[in-house]
């Protein structure tokens, strides 16, 4: 008998780590659910995946920093009686600036899809999978995660909840067939810079990013392995268990040195 296809829903999927993390899921005929508030790249990755791989990709354009998106995604593939075995919470985004300076709007906005949209997604699915003994949760987070950040101060806060909130749900559903996975990456050559702000500070001109498809090779076989947390990278390692020895005054201040603009 064929093993029964299993279906992956990836937020944040037209792009980034995204993109490549639905091409790892297709590539191993999985399913794909693939959500992105941008309509006609999604239409046109998801036709994409389709012809290349032969799985069924459902594409569902939707805006994740409006409070009733979860839900409404949530009871969509009810209706359409579509199980979601691996749910991976990629979606997000971030705003360089002193926290002043930023628009109150993109603060609440990064709150609302970084944890607001992820703890609500993770809530809707994880019964289900629960009741079936089986599924895979993947919350993106990042090494920003392990100390503030000056500049970016909200987004690091969210970063940081996010890995607070899944090593502790991992150790819940131990026992359940759950896998909780939170997958940390590093400076990644993806969009995020531009979109973000911080494209021309040290973290991304000096230091240098990784490339996409390693960091999202790196997650995807984690999260197959059932790992509680996967770092993308030694250097990044290194950087994330330092932090836990050092004097918080001295993180914080070199974490501000990192994401500021070199003279």
């Amino acid at each position: 008998m064929p093993q029964e296809r299993k279906t992956a829903l990836i937020t944040g999927a037209s792009g980034g780590i995204g993109y490549e993390l639905a091409k790892l899921f297709a590539h191993d005929h999985h399913d794909l659910v693939l959500v992105a508030r941008n309509a006609d790249t999604l239409a046109r990755f998801a036709d994409e995946l389709q012809r290349q791989f032969g799985v069924k990709v459902v594409p569902v354009p939707l805006d994740l920093s409006e409070t009733s998106a979860p839900q409404a995604l949530f009871d969509q593939l009810q209706r359409e009686r579509v199980r979601v075995d691996f749910l991976v919470n990629n979606a997000g985004y971030g705003k360089f600036g002193e926290f002043p300076a930023v628009a109150l709007e993109d603060s609440l906005g990064q709150i609302e899809v970084n944890i607001t949209a992820l703890t609500a997604l993770t809530r809707l699915f994880v019964p289900g999978m629960i009741e079936r003994r089986f599924g895979r949760i993947m919350n993106v987070a990042s090494t920003a995660g392990f100390q503030p950040g000056p500049l970016m101060a909200v987004y690091y806060a969210t970063k940081a909840y996010v890995i607070s909130f899944s090593e502790a749900l991992a150790n819940e559903l131990r026992g359940t067939g759950v896998t909780v996975t939170c997958f940390c990456p590093g400076a990644t050559d993806t969009g995020f810079a531009s979109r973000a702000g911080n494209d021309k500070t040290r973290l991304f001109k000096q230091l240098g990013a990784m490339d996409v498809k390693t960091v999202a090779r790196d997650g995807y076989r984690g999260f197959m392995k059932g790992k509680t947390l996967v770092i993308s990278g030694f250097r990044n390692w290194l950087v994330a268990e330092s932090v836990r020895f050092a004097p918080r005054k001295v993180v914080t201040a070199i974490s501000r040195w990192v994401t500021e603009e070199p003279k």
